[in-house]
């Protein structure tokens, strides 16, 4: 097995310089798009950016904690 050589294509797509409404439909009503994607998965966001943010703010009373420790 393995040892038939296999033809594959390759197809390249490329975009024209000139053309300047390639990206326009990701910008396309953003703040609507971005509170559908929270409102629909806000528990998943929640859990995301809740550790994040815990740990984060855990570090830097961390960081204060051990600036006053020495302080003197």
């Amino acid at each position: 097995m393995g040892k038939i050589p296999v033809r594959v294509k390759a197809v390249v797509y490329s975009l024209s310089p000139y053309q300047q409404k390639v990206m326009s439909g990701l910008w396309k009503d953003l703040p609507t798009k971005i509170h559908h994607k929270i409102s629909e998965n806000w528990i998943s966001a929640l859990l995301l950016v809740g550790p994040v943010v815990g740990t984060y703010s855990y570090a830097q009373y961390y960081v204060e904690q051990e600036k006053l420790a020495h302080r003197y």
